[in-house]
């Protein structure tokens, strides 16, 4: 059967390559959606800035805290005083959405490409570089994680939770042929326009957001690459994926199947 998605093979000479042109000339704006990360939120950032500086790319932080009790802001302020304008701390009043968070954090990124991904280290930085270098070969207008190919995985999870993502991949992809196959991950490269057009078509604004923003890629024609990533369970705090989430999501998958 045919591989029904791009994936890139990259030698090693082409990998510096294409990382050296990215490198001189993008920067990489990181859009981080924060509730109650205050334990999470140093090393996710120290982490990110290792990469970053390790391998010469430009690079921002935008934190996008909806009112975290826990002084995660107070956190995020401190971390201005160590890396300075790097970090951007641009605060909402609550629990909002984390559709309505990116959209949030776009208006104050100054990247030409735009990194999402959550500050719990289930998505490790480690994988950047291969995402920019998959990228900046084959000109992919987004790069997604995925959990769901050879060399990815997820680690953490009790079956119950795998259970649940592997369905509500499997029912989308039934339901939707999105070319993809990791609906549900946020952990992904976008080209700045294309991810500004894709949230202005996007209509769900909670978990459902992730799989909708890959369903409009395919609905623009806008191409999409892999990179395998591992996934871990968070270390410190809780999930914030409830029941409520998954009904949405499946409410969610009907209405694209219905109006796309």
């Amino acid at each position: 059967m045919n591989d029904p998605l791009p994936h890139a093979v990259l030698n090693v000479d082409d990998s510096f390559a294409y990382m050296d042109s990215a490198m001189t000339k993008n920067k990489y704006s990181v859009l981080l959606p924060t509730y109650n990360e205050r334990e999470n939120l140093p090393i996710i950032t120290w982490l990110l800035a290792r990469t970053f500086e390790t391998n010469g790319i430009d690079w921002e932080i935008v934190i996008i805290d909806d009112g975290s009790p826990d002084g995660t802001q107070e956190v995020a302020r401190e971390l201005q005083k160590v890396y300075g304008e790097r970090i951007l701390l641009k605060p909402r009043a609550g629990k909002l959405g984390l559709g309505t968070a990116y959209v949030h954090g776009l208006q104050f990124a100054t990247g030409n490409y735009v990194i999402i991904m959550d500050a719990d280290f289930s998505h490790h930085p480690k994988f950047i570089p291969e995402m920019i270098q998959m990228q900046a070969k084959n000109n992919y207008d987004v790069v997604s994680g995925t959990r769901y190919r050879p060399g990815g995985g997820v680690y953490g999870w009790d079956l119950k939770r795998k259970l649940v993502s592997r369905g509500a991949n499997y029912l989308a992809t039934l339901l939707l042929r999105p070319r993809a196959s990791d609906l549900t991950g946020s952990f992904r490269l976008y080209k700045r326009e294309v991810l500004h057009q894709l949230i202005n078509a996007t209509v769900a604004k909670g978990y459902v957001f992730q799989m909708e923003m890959i369903v409009r890629a395919r609905q623009f024609n806008y191409s999409v690459g892999e990179v395998p990533i591992t996934f871990v369970d968070r270390v410190y705090g809780e999930s914030k994926m409830g029941m409520s989430e998954i009904v949405q999501y499946a409410q969610g998958v009907w209405r694209l199947f219905t109006t796309v």
